[in-house]
């Protein structure tokens, strides 16, 4: 217990920009270990794994709308921006965890984080927000360097990377939603209408298709559900501590702690085109922090 309290202490004293940074780390860390559960619960349906991972989500975002004395379903005039941000959110989710599945764990995370790319995209196509030739060309440089992870052949092989590409594509729209909605619903609102909603659309593919779980395969989807609840909580409140153009650059932490635990778990390692796949996804984003740190 005192342990805990000089924790909090030391943590308290920190400048915001510090706290934000640590917060982005534990969401980071979180988020990789959510996806390793996700590949250790083994060859069971997508559609049930997002059941699992966000029902949890949906009982602890629901307890925090009863502790704020919030609302369940969110200001009547951004429900249906909510609605698109639960339906392209779900299949992001979906299309992410079939790649987890089939590719190195951290081959599957690298190409997750396309969705900041993608988000500019979106943001342009539907919120009219601005696009330049330096960030067109960054996104389809990030492209060539998605190619390389995939590593195109033409057959079934290739389906897991498509699946990783489109889990970017579903996550990069329902963040242009939720860039959409700014910060006029309370982040436990959204995310309990998000997890509820995406439990329920995956739900009647989950009972088609379900598959009787052993009690380990069970324990790693809950902990699944457990460790994204932390990663998504920890993220908004990194946000709440610094501005994405401080720390958001943080979040790639997350590919290196996927390839240690890809490592420790599977004995898996990216091969040498994945590798630089990393190095030039990962040098466009940074460069993209940097300008639109220095534009703000």
């Amino acid at each position: 217990m005192e342990k805990t309290k000089n924790t909090v202490a030391i943590f308290s004293n920190l400048s915001d920009r510090v706290k934000g940074i640590l917060l982005i780390l534990l969401s980071a860390l979180a988020f990789a270990f959510m996806s390793a559960f996700v590949k250790l619960a083994g060859p069971l349906p997508s559609f049930q794994k997002v059941f699992f991972r966000n029902i949890v989500s949906a009982f602890v975002a629901a307890y925090l709308v009863y502790h704020f004395k919030g609302s369940y379903t969110g200001k009547k005039s951004n429900r249906q921006l909510i609605l698109y941000r639960s339906i392209f959110g779900t299949l992001g989710i979906i299309f992410n965890f079939y790649a987890i599945d089939h590719l190195v764990l951290s081959d599957a995370t690298m190409l997750n984080k396309l969705s900041p790319l993608f988000v500019i995209l979106f943001s342009y196509m539907f919120l009219k927000e601005k696009i330049n030739r330096r960030q067109i060309l960054c996104i389809t440089i990030a492209f060539l360097g998605a190619l390389l992870i995939i590593k195109p052949s033409f057959n079934a092989d290739l389906l897991p990377g498509i699946a990783g590409v489109l889990g970017a594509v579903g996550a990069g729209l329902a963040y242009t939603c939720l860039r959409g909605l700014g910060k006029s619903e309370p982040y436990y609102t959204t995310v309990f209408i998000f997890s509820t909603l995406s439990s329920l659309i995956v739900l009647p593919f989950a009972i088609y298709f379900y598959i009787p779980m052993t009690s380990s395969q069970l324990t790693f989807l809950l902990l699944a559900g457990a460790c994204s609840t932390v990663s998504q909580f920890a993220l908004t409140l990194a946000y709440g501590f610094a501005p994405a153009k401080e720390i958001s650059i943080f979040d790639y932490t997350n590919v290196i702690f996927s390839a240690l635990i890809s490592l420790a778990l599977f004995g898996e390692l990216p091969d040498f085109l994945s590798i630089i796949g990393y190095i030039v996804i990962f040098t466009v984003a940074l460069y993209m922090f940097f300008y639109q740190k220095k534009a703000v």
